[in-house]
């Protein structure tokens, strides 16, 4: 099924946004780890919707309750079942979707494979709330890949045309993962970001961006070639996340306004290891690690839910008819799909390392 992904690793995400609860089920985690839930509970409050101004005002504690697979909170070896109940739901904003679907959201096109059955409220299956089930296997594979000398960090690339600092894709450490809410390199374009936000929701609006994250401490020889490479199974977990339109490796599009003197990374060794000048290829050759970090970036679309008027066609009418959303929704979605981009990244590692 497509809300199943990995194969020595496995999670299962179930529920929908505005269901009793949703959840994850992990198969193939390893026994006899302990499980940090102070850690986890710092990592899920980064992805929780109502920690500022510029977020939904939806509020969810998102508390994780393991049903199974934990014994004294270390890891027995069974499935590892992890639920979050929905305490703050809205339906009634959702009745009229039924027959008016909002543009960019997937209301009419699951209403055409699903046939009319489909949970309509809060996206049902398709919203961005499910990430909080992926960012609970993500959290737990962080740690997992941590233990390993592997560690993961995403920040705000750019929100609305304003960009922050990127990474050093050489020299990039863990000491450059900033955690928190709202994670820039520069806090004077944090602060442009946050007024281009501003403007949006004030106008009715919504912004989108690029989010960039690195892993480092991945060695190399880590994936496959062709159809099943790193690169590959990492673009499949992401794009898992709603409102994700492209991802893009090291240099990215940019690479093909570039010779390939200019693109091509020279090897050297030093101290009996094997790197590159430069880190173009992001970490990825022939969809296998090479030991330098691995770099992507991910292209958020602004939230497609906004307050000002649209069009859209009324489905038992006939009519194209005004449309007004209802409901609590984030002006950018970008801060909040952060920890949901370093999650994708670690349940993919951990996939291949354990």
């Amino acid at each position: 099924m497509s809300s199943i992904f990995g194969r020595k690793l496995k999670i299962s995400i179930f529920g929908q946004s505005h269901a009793e609860a949703i959840g994850v089920v992990i198969d193939g985690f390893p026994a006899g780890f302990a499980v940090d839930r102070a850690a986890l509970r710092a990592f899920m409050a980064r992805r929780a919707p109502g920690q500022h101004a510029f977020a939904t005002s939806r509020k969810e504690a998102d508390e994780v309750e393991f049903i199974s697979g934990l014994l004294d909170d270390v890891t027995c070896g069974a499935p590892i079942c992890a639920v979050i109940r929905n305490t703050n739901t809205r339906s009634e904003d959702y009745r009229e979707l039924f027959d008016q679907p909002r543009p960019s959201h997937a209301d009419y096109p699951a209403d055409v494979r699903y046939g009319g059955a489909q949970d309509v409220r809060g996206g049902g299956h398709f919203s961005g709330r499910l990430t909080a089930a992926l960012c609970v296997a993500g959290g737990l594979c962080l740690q997992y890949l941590a233990q390993k000398g592997i560690a993961i960090g995403a920040h705000i690339a750019a929100i609305g045309g304003v960009k922050d600092t990127p990474f050093d894709t050489v020299k990039v450490t863990a000491a450059d993962f900033l955690g928190g809410t709202f994670p820039v390199l520069n806090e004077a374009a944090g602060d442009a970001m946050r007024a281009v936000i501003e403007a949006a929701r004030a106008d009715g609006d919504s912004v989108g961006g690029i989010i960039e994250c690195a892993a480092v401490g991945l060695p190399a020889g880590i994936g496959d070639p062709m159809f099943d490479g790193l690169e590959n199974r990492l673009s499949a977990a992401v794009f898992g996340i709603p409102a994700v339109r492209g991802v893009e490796f090291g240099n990215g599009f940019e690479a093909a306004t570039l010779r390939g003197s200019e693109n091509n990374d020279c090897y050297y060794e030093k101290d009996g290891v094997i790197r590159t000048c430069t880190n173009n290829h992001g970490g990825v050759l022939g969809g296998i690690s090479t030991g330098m970090p691995l770099v992507f970036r991910a292209a958020i679309k602004p939230t497609p839910s906004i307050a000002k008027e649209q069009q859209t066609l009324n489905r038992r009418t006939g009519q194209v008819e005004p449309l007004v959303i209802r409901g609590r929704h984030d002006p950018c979605i970008v801060p909040r799909a952060v920890p949901c981009v370093e999650a994708a990244c670690a349940v993919v590692l951990c996939d291949y390392l354990i």
